[in-house]
């Protein structure tokens, strides 16, 4: 048997030599590349969707939340779903060789600063086999090789999603390694990547706070990281009733097991007192449980909300609900138990917002939409490996900009240096 440490060697070496390969194909290579994945993933579609039902049976077996279930699973729409979005992200313009600026120095030096690829990157998932294929092709499209760990959950999946990479890419003629699954349930494979600064340039962790946290405390390669989605939505007095609720509702209900679902609610006093009684109970009669600040338990339905429920990634159709008195308050609460992720406000004041976004550092901030909008495909990036929540090269979805750095390019006529 083949150790890990020897196993990831392979893996790694197979990487750096296909980045080499890949930041020198053509936009069409890559795009031809992603079509015959795209191919190979239609002719493989009932074999993706058995494998898929043994990992649920393991999901079942080890006693997954239901939010992680329901992250695992696939049936013929979410495969649509993943398959055409390879065709998006081919869609997209490709950044590579962009030229960002150029300028002439006093001396006839012109220099150009070049859109380039990072290298090899590498990225840790939980469950979402879907995660295999979008963070594949956007490396590929923006010239990066990559090394993809899943979840042992997602294992069964995620093999029958490489073999589909491999073989789209020997149909185009090249490197099967441009998109490698490490070979492996073995959680020592994890601790061996964070470690490989040889070979991978950066680490996306996508996952929960545990992963996240073990990424950043045992990491030496760079990583883009992906903390929890603490979202807040913060509804002023002079919010509209109609879009609260919609936007509200939206934000919870329609994925509750997503980093973009809303976690908490921040009620102005003023509108609780025309609107927001209303409001939470259109949430518990669509299924909420809502924990709720004490001055609002007289509500039918609700819960009491403990100091634990402020700050917490419920990754369901639980939300915490509480009255704050100003902008300032809410600020304050988000400030202290928020991630820096998504938050958003709801309000036709056009000055209380921008205090809003002007006040508050978070990697995405909305105002009157749904926070299920912080996505990458829905900003217009075809896919995204994750939604970064740090402030250093890569922040909110990562797309293929995001996967990029860039080089410059001096160019002289027999210049000297005196």
């Amino acid at each position: 048997m083949i150790a890990i440490s020897d196993e990831m060697v392979r893996v790694g070496e197979n990487a750096k030599n296909s980045s080499k390969i890949l930041r020198r194909l053509t936009s069409d290579k890559k795009n031809e590349i992603l079509y015959c994945i795209r191919d190979a993933l239609l002719e493989s579609r009932n074999q993706i969707i058995e494998e898929n039902k043994i990992d649920m049976e393991f999901g079942l077996s080890k006693n997954l939340t239901e939010s992680m279930l329901d992250r695992l699973y696939i049936d013929d729409t979410r495969l649509d779903q993943i398959i055409n979005s390879l065709g998006d992200i081919a869609a997209l313009p490709d950044p590579i060789g962009t030229m960002i600026e150029e300028f002439r120095r006093p001396n006839g030096l012109i220099i150009k600063k070049i859109v380039t690829p990072i290298g090899v990157i590498g990225v840790i998932f939980e469950s979402r086999p879907n995660v295999f294929v979008d963070a594949g092709a956007l490396c590929l499209k923006s010239g990066n090789a990559s090394v993809l760990r899943c979840g042992s959950e997602s294992y069964n999946t995620a093999r029958v999603l490489e073999k589909c990479f491999k073989f789209g890419c020997e149909q185009a003629g090249i490197s099967k390694s441009l998109v490698q699954l490490v070979p492996t349930r073995n959680r020592s494979a994890v601790e061996e990547m964070l470690n490989m600064n040889e070979f991978f340039d950066v680490i996306v962790p996508r996952g929960g706070k545990g992963l996240v946290k073990l990424v950043q405390e045992k990491a030496t390669v760079p990583i883009f990281a992906h903390l929890e989605g603490i979202v807040h939505i913060y509804v002023h007095s002079d919010a509209d009733p109609v879009k609260a609720k919609k936007v509200i509702l939206n934000s919870k209900i329609r994925k509750p097991g997503i980093c973009g679902a809303v976690e908490c609610l921040l009620i102005d006093e003023k509108f609780i007192e025309s609107y927001g009684t209303k409001m939470i109970s259109d949430l518990i009669s669509s299924g909420v449980e809502v924990r709720v600040s004490h001055d609002l338990l007289h509500i039918d339905g609700t819960v009491l909300a403990n100091e634990r429920d402020w700050g917490k990634e419920f990754l369901s159709m639980t939300v915490a609900v509480k009255t704050v008195g100003s902008l300032s308050e809410a600020v304050s609460h988000i400030e202290s138990y928020g991630s820096n992720h998504t938050d958003c406000i709801i309000t036709e004041n056009d000055k209380v917002a921008e205090r809003f976004f002007l006040d508050l550092d978070s990697a995405i901030l909305m105002r009157n939409a749904s926070t299920q909008f912080a996505d990458g495909g829905e900003f217009g990036f075809g896919a995204e490996i994750g939604i970064a929540t740090g402030k250093i090269h890569a922040r909110g979805p990562v797309g293929l900009g995001q996967l990029t750095t860039f080089k410059y390019i001096v160019d002289g006529n027999g210049q000297t240096r005196g």
